[in-house]
């Protein structure tokens, strides 16, 4: 089993992490394929970097030359699912519902904490219109942008563990979600400061599409991730790639 593993920014380095995470929590036998767009930004915090990263996502799994099995797009409130939903065959999972669907089985209700403030409303949209937001007790901000991530892990930890502590005695949340690509590895350590189930978007992404996969499931294509119709694009691919 093949499962593209792609990356919503360019930062090679959170490829890699994402990857390591992903092959950490792979069954033996299956590949995990670690993918950075070709372009886009080096971090995807807001609307518009969103949306041009999904499309750069788009771009890169429909260049991947060899079979694959399941995709997985690592971004945590992005847009584009439903883009590569339409254009595969095989199963799709984001890791944003993958993390969230998990932790519901896991309590009555979870929080979301995520990097900066302004990611905060696309990751309630994204779990509003995956139809997991009922029990959703919050979706907290650590302050830190995701590149921040990488420069001071223990900064980062700190930040995160304490808003993940403010879910659960504030907003009684009972599970937390890491609510970004980047934060993969850092789970055992905000379990040891909350005390309570800690999710990883990337992990739990990889167990659902390796039982998706082996339970012969894919994305229906009745109606809403009907295959793209035939028609003419003007200038896209851009000339310019």
């Amino acid at each position: 089993m093949r499962i593209l593993v792609v990356n919503v920014n360019t930062t090679e380095s959170i490829t890699e992490s994402i990857g390591r995470q992903a092959a950490g929590a792979a069954a033996p036998g299956t590949e995990i394929v670690p993918l950075t767009p070709a372009f886009g930004a080096e971090s995807v915090e807001g609307n518009y970097e969103s949306y041009l990263a999904a499309v750069a996502v788009m771009e890169t799994v429909r260049a991947y030359p060899e079979p694959f099995d399941a995709v997985i797009q690592a971004g945590y409130g992005e847009h584009g699912r439903e883009g590569l939903q339409e254009l595969l065959d095989v199963p799709v999972v984001d890791i944003t519902e993958a993390a969230a669907s998990t932790a519901q089985f896991l309590g009555r209700s979870y929080s979301v904490v995520t990097s900066l403030d302004r990611t905060v409303p696309l990751i309630e949209e994204r779990l509003h219109s995956a139809g997991l937001d009922a029990r959703c007790a919050s979706v907290r901000a650590s302050g830190l942008a995701v590149l921040d991530l990488e420069r001071d892990e223990k900064a980062a930890v700190d930040a995160i563990a304490e808003q993940a502590a403010r879910a659960v005695t504030d907003d009684r949340a009972e599970v937390i979600c890491l609510g970004c690509g980047g934060m993969s590895g850092l789970t055992e350590r905000v379990v040891e400061r909350t005390g309570v189930p800690v999710v990883d978007g990337v992990t739990a992404a990889v167990k659902i599409a390796e039982s998706l996969v082996a339970l012969g499931l894919t994305t229906s294509k009745v109606r809403t991730y009907a295959p793209p119709r035939p028609k003419k694009f003007r200038n896209w691919p851009s000339p310019a790639r």
